[in-house]
């Protein structure tokens, strides 16, 4: 049996992504409402798309601004982090459990940067290395990091994945 493979029935407590989560001192959180017209996640033949999470903790965000300007980039790498726990939440209320989820295809980031920051990937880290620890090799994905101007409700960094259900 595999790191990935389990005896449990799929759906059963206790996943084994949750359970190295776990080892982290991570869980879960609820899914994220919308906060504007559109669907936390959508299920499309065998494909789970995520919305873009920002990094909410219970409905809010814990530090706001621009990374290289008032949010410094190790703060925005545990800020990418929550928000790959966000999408984990929103991969989970797709599909039930998430060892049901066969692979992290994609992940976009996105940094809402100060024009003299250049530490995008190194930011989007934070949510790549949270997905390889949770998924093992199926965590391994192909990824976006992204500079942009400014993120929802100021939010430092945004994160939306691509996964595939076995």
């Amino acid at each position: 049996m595999t790191a990935h493979e389990s005896s449990r029935p799929v759906g059963a407590a206790g996943s084994d992504v949750e359970s190295r989560l776990a080892e982290l001192g991570l869980a879960v959180p609820e899914v994220v409402p919308p906060v504007a017209a559109y669907q936390p996640v959508v299920v499309a033949d065998g494909v789970v798309y995520t919305a873009g999470q920002l990094p909410l903790i219970q409905g809010e965000l814990p530090l706001t601004g621009k990374v290289g300007a008032e949010v410094t980039e190790e703060q925005a790498v545990e800020l990418a982090r929550q928000c790959a726990l966000n999408c984990l939440a929103a991969l989970k209320h797709a599909v039930g459990d998430l060892d049901r989820i066969a692979r992290i295809a994609k992940v976009g980031g996105f940094v809402a940067s100060d024009p003299g920051f250049f530490g995008q990937p190194k930011v989007l880290n934070g949510a790549s290395e949270l997905f390889g620890h949770a998924f093992g090799d199926l965590g391994a994905h192909a990824r976006s990091a992204v500079g942009v101007a400014a993120l929802p409700l100021n939010a430092p960094v945004e994160v939306d994945v691509i996964a595939h259900v076995a």
